[in-house]
C-alpha cells in the first residue's frame, strides 16, 4: 500500500534527535548520575535493550492502524467518548513536558548568561516564536529542524573531540562497584527518554511511505548514543562525584573546550545548541495537541487556547527553586512519563488487538 504524506522518514529521525535528544542529553544526566553514578552508561545501555522489543510494539500500531491519522482511528474502533478521554489525556501529559522542557531552559538561562534579565519576559517572548512556530506546518517545522540540526551536532562532535585531551576513561573502573541495583534504578531515565518516540505515532499519517521496524531500531540506537556521549564526558572529565554534584553537567563540559592556549571560553555554542533544541522539541509537543484538535489554520483559536495554559503551567514552574524543581523532575516527572507512555501504548496496542483486520486506509487530505 502506498503511503502518501507531507514528510520522509527521515525527517522524523531528524526530529527525534533533536526533540528527544535534547531530554537524553541533558535532562536525564543528573538524576541518572545521583543514581547510578559512573555505572550510568550501563544504565543506558540495558535500557536500550529493553526498549529495542518496545519498539515493535510502536510498529504493530502503525500496521494495524494503517498510518492513518490517529485520532480518527482510534476514534472508529472506541468511539467518540473514550477517544476523546485518551486525546484529551495525552494533550495535557504534552503541554506539561513542553511546559517542564521550556522552565528548566529558561532557569539554566537565568543560571548561565542572563541573571539580571526577569523570566517573566523570556518566557513571554519565548512561548510567542513557539506558537508561532505552530500555527505553520509540519513541514516548517521539519525544516527549520534540519537547519538548527546541522549546527547542533557540529557542535556536539567539535565538543567531544576537543575534550579528549582532558578525559580520563579510567574514571569509569570500576565497574559496577555498588553492585547491580544502582544500574536497574538507572534504566528508568534513558527509558523516559526514548519512551518518548510513542509521540511519533500522533504525526504517522504525516509520512511518506511505510514505517518500518528498522526505523524504531535506529531512532533508538541515535538516541541512546546522544545520552552515552554527554554521560560519559561528564564523567571521563569531572569523575562521577563532581559530575554528580552538578545540575548542566552537558553545559559544564563546554567549560572545558579549548583549542591550544588563546582560544577557550567558547560554551556560548551551547546556548546555541540548547535554545535550538528547546525551540524545536517544545514546538513539536504543541504542534500534536493542535493536530489532535484539529486546529490548523485557526490561528485566533491556537493563541486562544493553547498559547495561555502554556504559557501559565511554565511560568508556576519557573517559581519553583532550583533544588525542588530538579528534586521534582528526577523522582516524580521522568519515572512518571515512563509510565504513563507505556500504558499508553499498552492501551492502543490493546485497541489493534481486539479491532480486528484493519480497514482500508481512507484518503484525507494532508
Amino acid at each position: 500500500m502506498k503511503h502518501t504524506g507531507s514528510i520522509s522518514m527521515l525527517h522524523v529521525i531528524f526530529l527525534s534527535m533533536t526533540v528527544i535528544g535534547l531530554k537524553n542529553h541533558v535532562t536525564i544526566i543528573p538524576p541518572l548520575l545521583n543514581v547510578a553514578g559512573r555505572d550510568g552508561w550501563l544504565s543506558v545501555l540495558f535500557s536500550t535493550l529493553v526498549l529495542l522489543p518496545w519498539g515493535l510494539l510502536l510498529f504493530y500500531i502503525n500496521k494495524k492502524s494503517n498510518q492513518e491519522p490517529m485520532k480518527d482511528w482510534l476514534k472508529q474502533k472506541i468511539g467518540k467518548v473514550s477517544s476523546s478521554i485518551f486525546l484529551f489525556l495525552l494533550a495535557i501529559s504534552l503541554l506539561l513536558l513542553a511546559s517542564l522542557t521550556i522552565s528548566e531552559t529558561l532557569q539554566w538561562v537565568k543560571t548561565t548568561f542572563l541573571p539580571e534579565t526577569p523570566l517573566f519576559i523570556l518566557l513571554l517572548l519565548f512561548t510567542i516564536l513557539c506558537v508561532l512556530l505552530i500555527t505553520t506546518s509540519i513541514q516548517t517545522i521539519v525544516i527549520t529542524n534540519v537547519i538548527v540540526l546541522v549546527g547542533v551536532v557540529a557542535f556536539g562532535f567539535f565538543a567531544a573531540f576537543t575534550n579528549i585531551q582532558v578525559k580520563n576513561y579510567e574514571l569509569l573502573r570500576p565497574f559496577m562497584e555498588h553492585g547491580f541495583e544502582p544500574v536497574i534504578k538507572g534504566m528508568v531515565y534513558p527509558a523516559s527518554g526514548i519512551i518518548e518516540l510513542f509521540l511519533f505515532l500522533f504525526i504517522q499519517h504525516k509520512v511518506k511511505g511505510q514505517i518500518r521496524f528498522r526505523h524504531y531500531v535506529t531512532m533508538i540506537l541515535i538516541l541512546t548514543g546522544l545520552t552515552l556521549g554527554p554521560l560519559i564526558g561528564a564523567i571521563t572529565e569531572f569523575g562521577p562525584t563532581e559530575a554528580a554534584k552538578q545540575r548542566f553537567p552537558a553545559y559544564e563540559e563546554w567549560g572545558l573546550v579549548a583549542i591550544g592556549r588563546f582560544i577557550e571560553h567558547l560554551d556560548f555554542f551551547s546556548i546555541y545548541q540548547w535554545l535550538t533544541g528547546t525551540f524545536i522539541r517544545v514546538g513539536l509537543m504543541l504542534y500534536i495537541i493542535v493536530d489532535l484538535f484539529n486546529l490548523h489554520r485557526k490561528k485566533k483559536k491556537i493563541w486562544m487556547y493553547i498559547a495561555p495554559p502554556f504559557f501559565l503551567i511554565s511560568l508556576s514552574l519557573l517559581l519553583i527553586s532550583g533544588s525542588t524543581f530538579d528534586e521534582m523532575k528526577g523522582k516524580y516527572v521522568l519515572p512518571i512519563t515512563l509510565f504513563i507512555y507505556f500504558i499508553f501504548t499498552l492501551f492502543i496496542v490493546i485497541v489493534a488487538l481486539i479491532s480486528g483486520k484493519s480497514s482500508r486506509r481512507p484518503k484525507h487530505e494532508m
